[in-house]
């Protein structure tokens, strides 16, 4: 339990005129003599409280694209890092009184861009090393946090060393000891706000739950040390006991999405996102701050079925690029602080600079960083470029499916070990090339441009041909062999646009131990080009069953390509696929295309039996 009597910014003021307009200042109560609602001397009758919130940062201090080397411009409006939040947190303290704010976060915090990886493997914090995600929290003064599932991708020795250097409390109710069948972390705070000295205090308790996926995700790491609950679970047993401990306020930080279903089918007994769920039924919550889904929810009302009482949600999207703030207003009557009504909003990151003062705390790791990102990690044997990845074979999203599908099938266990493996890219970046001689970290981010991870899936080569079909839509039909253009050839559009396909939405098909062989024949109509579809070079059989490797975005829905949403999930660990192949080259040393590229195309566009004539 923390008691804080009044509270001072660690960072300084760093205060906009635009933010604190935005923000505005917390309103008189109607006849009071203050702002907080003072009818006479002794116990104010009102009061607002103010919670912000983050989820979702992933590693993300600055806003900065380690492997673009340069500032984070991936949307216009869509700033991203803590340094963005500090300002807006220390404008929004400004406006309402530090004290009567406090700060909190959702979880997702210790992996996902270079600078989280590099002090997790590279120079861990296992060894000595601090990490930058929890010197920027301390400098924020955050009262609690939950844990997100990424925080057990890099195993629980690690984890235990950032909740070691992080002055929050890591809460998570759900997260229980294998042995004991017992929270394994504090399944919640209380802290304690004082409107004034003559006032009584406000107890706001704090619950964390996050969702049970990484019972799956990362069972390696988990596996026989914990267990995940069901949110909606184990916060109807906490929420009432945080109650019998005097909150008055209580907040549930809910590593989950709002809305139901699960990336792993029924694979658990318990949704991966529940949020709502748990609002509806379970008794006294207030406020749930939301994340996981990365997803933009400003206030999102949902009624408690057994009270009908209004429950207040909020997701601030991902990465730093919003602060959800709750509103809170309470009244006290009869020696008892009520909850009169919550609401909330988002603010957004691009409206505030950097805050100079957890730029500076960060400035020598962040430098680090940057210079593993551009150093020497392996040597290529030949280039690879993605130029014309979108309309022929190219080695360099061979090199991708070769990296997919070898995971996947290290991970296999049972009848899924003996079962062929397959692998989809897409072409993400013509840009992207891997020089020969010479590769760095960030040449091979370049080829893989998503965060996206990496799942396995069984399909039938049924569906596999179905897949592949619907994949071919990606091209215009033609009326000769050419010579053509790129342009004459691609369906291909910008995802804004309105029409066609955009390029990450082309997927290639290539087999890991033997070839999976097919041409696209685009003298036909969209649903009848995929001809002569064969593995090893046999005519495929469309009842064997294959293991498929797909991203996370694939499996979920994206694209709406067929089968593979609904078909058994044999792999998911959560792997970034990106750092997947960094991983594989520091660790080979060399990119050998040999290894990985056959010399003779595995697919190929024609017009009937002839092959297209494509010129740039």
């Amino acid at each position: 339990m923390s008691n804080r009597t009044s509270r001072a910014t660690t960072l300084g003021v760093l205060t906009t005129a635009a933010a604190l307009i935005a923000v505005g200042a917390a309103p008189a109560a109607a006849g009071s003599a203050d702002g907080n609602g003072r009818t006479g001397y002794g116990q104010p009758r009102s009061y607002e409280l103010t919670v912000m919130g983050t989820s979702d940062l992933h590693g993300n201090v600055l806003n900065w694209d380690y492997f673009a080397n340069a500032e984070y411009t991936d949307r216009p409006g869509n700033d991203v890092g803590l340094a963005k939040i500090a300002s807006l947190v220390e404008d929004v303290r400004e406006a309402k009184g530090a004290e009567n704010t406090l700060l909190v976060d959702n979880g997702d915090l210790i992996q996902g861009t270079p600078l989280a990886y590099y002090y997790a493997k590279v120079d861990p914090i296992t060894e000595g090393a601090r990490h930058p995600m929890a010197t920027a929290m301390n400098a924020l003064d955050y009262d609690a946090a939950v844990l997100g599932n990424h925080e057990f991708n890099y195993g629980l020795p690690l984890l235990r060393a950032f909740e070691d250097q992080v002055d929050s409390p890591l809460l998570g109710a759900n997260v229980l000891d294998a042995a004991t069948g017992e929270p394994a972390f504090a399944p919640y705070t209380i802290t304690t706000v004082r409107p004034d000295d003559r006032a009584k205090p406000i107890k706001v308790g704090f619950v964390g739950v996050t969702t049970p996926g990484s019972a799956i995700w990362d069972r390696a790491n988990v596996e026989g040390l914990l267990e995940f609950g069901g949110v909606v679970e184990q916060a109807a047993r906490w929420v009432p006991e945080v109650r019998q401990a005097g909150a008055d306020v209580v907040v549930v930080l809910a590593h989950t999405g709002a809305d139901g279903g699960s990336s792993y089918g029924d694979a658990l007994p318990f949704p991966e996102n529940a949020a709502v769920q748990m609002a509806e039924q379970v008794p006294g919550i207030d406020a749930v701050l939301t994340g996981h889904a990365h997803r933009e929810i400003p206030e999102r009302v949902v009624v408690n079925q057994q009270t009908g009482e209004e429950v207040v949600l909020s997701m601030p999207l991902r990465w730093g690029m919003r602060l959800s703030v709750f509103d809170i207003d309470l009244s006290y009557e009869r020696g008892t602080w009520a909850v009169d009504s919550v609401n909330a909003e988002l603010l957004n990151a691009n409206t505030v600079p950097e805050h100079p003062g957890i730029v500076d705390l960060v400035a020598d790791q962040h430098e680090t960083v940057v210079d593993y990102v551009n150093s020497v990690v392996g040597t290529s044997l030949a280039p690879m470029s993605a130029a014309t990845a979108r309309y022929e074979d190219t080695a360099a999203l061979d090199f991708i499916n070769y990296v997919q599908a070898a995971e996947v099938k290290r991970n296999l266990t049972g009848t899924d070990a003996e079962l062929p493996v397959l692998s989809i890219a897409a072409p993400f970046n013509a840009q992207a090339a891997i020089p020969a001689g010479d590769v760095s970290v960030r040449d091979i981010a370049g080829l893989y441009i998503f965060d996206n991870t990496l799942l396995g899936v069984r399909m039938t080569g049924a569906q596999i041909e179905d897949y592949l079909e619907f994949s071919a839509r990606y091209f215009q039909q033609v009326s000769s062999a050419g010579p053509l253009a790129p342009s004459q050839v691609t369906n291909a559009v910008t995802p804004t646009a309105g029409t066609g396909t955009p390029d990450y939405n082309y997927d290639v098909m290539a087999g890991l131990d033997a070839p999976l062989t097919y041409r696209i024949d685009l003298s036909q109509p969209v649903g009848s080009r995929i001809v002569d579809l064969a593995y090893g070079g046999a005519p495929i059989d469309p009842a064997q069953e294959f293991v498929v490797a797909v991203n996370n975005y694939r499996q979920s829905g994206g694209g709406n390509f067929p089968h593979v949403k609904d078909a058994p999930v044999v792999h998911n660990a959560q792997q970034e696929i990106r750092q997947l192949m960094i991983d594989w080259v520091t660790a080979q040393g060399v990119i050998d295309p040999a290894v990985f590229s056959s010399t003779n195309p595995d697919w190929w566009l024609t017009f009937g039996d002839q092959p297209l004539d494509i010129v740039e």
